[in-house]
């Protein structure tokens, strides 16, 4: 998903389906989700319609695949969280993954 579907030089998937995903679903339907105030969803993926163009697998107990493709990060957490609910643990995580983007970045 980072690299557009190719690995290694390798493609395994066909790049079209890296950019539906990043171009998201109608963020208007998805207005009620204030912990992720312009996001959308699409195929199975959050997309953030952030600076970094970051995009999101989740599970509802705060498992992740966080992909930030400015930043060149991939984040993958694995989770138990109590309440299943991602907007209990966004005010902390989603500016915990965008913070070790920056830090990533910081050092280029």
């Amino acid at each position: 998903m980072l690299n557009g579907g190719v690995i290694n030089g390798e493609r395994l998937f066909p790049a079209a389906v890296v950019e539906t995903i990043r171009a998201g679903g109608d963020p208007a339907k998805f207005a009620g989700f204030a912990t992720i105030p312009n996001g959308s969803y699409t195929s199975q993926w959050w997309v953030f319609h952030n600076e970094h163009g970051a995009f999101a697998a989740r599970g509802v107990h705060g498992q992740t695949i966080y992909v930030d493709p400015t930043a060149e990060m991939v984040i993958v957490r694995l989770a138990s969280h109590p309440q299943a609910k991602n907007s209990a643990i966004d005010p902390t995580s989603l500016p915990a993954y965008q913070a070790v983007a920056e830090y990533l970045m910081s050092g280029r």
